[in-house]
């Protein structure tokens, strides 16, 4: 009794709110009293037809080709890339709460979205032996602390039963964020940024790659780069946005 009398008072003093809207949360329609399900609703979902490289809503005019304009201009190096969401609004806001602001509890209610969207179109885990989060250099990760995309790794690799390896893959080239760069910048940027450590680790395998966000597709793209380099057979790519 008084500890239900205490947390009432607590209710009372620090109610619950939204991360979003700033109201104040109902357990019953709230996603683990984080966010409340009118905003969770709001969030931009990927709808296919996909680009079948870098996973992106297609435009009609990109329906016969079953590329997008951006990847026929650029030679990736992952086999192809899934995202449940586009990287706007509210998703983009709790994104920058999960990575900038220490909300790193987060990533179990964002990682859902992700399993989800393996479920509803049917992404091939029986068929992956590894998931790989993409790797934060020492320094920033001294500076945040965790990396987000570990946290989304661990929570799919609990969910389907796999394998997870985050000493392996490594960023071994402290780099500019890709937030401050043109589209142009980003690539240059984390060319050669990583390095495998294990090679017979990766030789022969099906690696899930995550992070949290596909933008140019760069740094997916390099992290993969290294990968295929030490022997990895495919490489797929998950990320919450792109």
């Amino acid at each position: 009794m008084l500890r239900s009398l205490l947390g009432g008072l607590v209710e009372i003093v620090y109610p619950r709110v939204c991360l979003i809207c700033q109201k104040k949360l109902k357990n019953t329609s709230s996603i683990d009293n984080l966010v409340c399900l009118e905003c969770w609703q709001k969030i931009k979902r990927n709808l296919p037809p996909f680009c079948f490289r870098c996973g992106r809503h297609l435009e009609k005019k990109d329906f016969r080709k079953n590329i997008c304009s951006a990847c026929i201009r650029q030679a990736l190096h992952f086999d192809r890339a899934f995202s449940p969401c586009v990287y706007d609004g509210v998703i983009k806001e709790l994104i920058q709460a999960f990575k900038y602001q220490g909300k790193d509890y987060l990533g179990v209610s964002l990682s859902k979205l992700m399993t989800e969207f393996i479920r509803e179109y049917n992404l091939p885990m029986e068929y992956i032996d590894l998931i790989i989060p993409v790797p934060l250099h020492k320094t920033r990760l001294r500076e945040r602390e965790f990396n987000q995309a570990e946290v989304l790794s661990n929570c799919i690799a609990q969910e389907f039963n796999k394998q997870i390896s985050t000493e392996n893959l490594m960023r071994h080239k402290h780099t500019r964020t890709q937030t401050e760069l043109a589209p142009q910048e980003r690539l240059s940027n984390v060319r050669e940024s990583f390095r495998v450590e294990k090679n017979e680790e990766i030789k022969g395998k099906n690696i899930l790659l995550v992070d949290d966000v596909l933008t140019t597709g760069a740094t997916a793209s390099w992290a993969s780069a290294a990968l295929k380099d030490c022997g990895a057979n495919i490489v797929f790519v998950l990320t919450l946005a792109n």
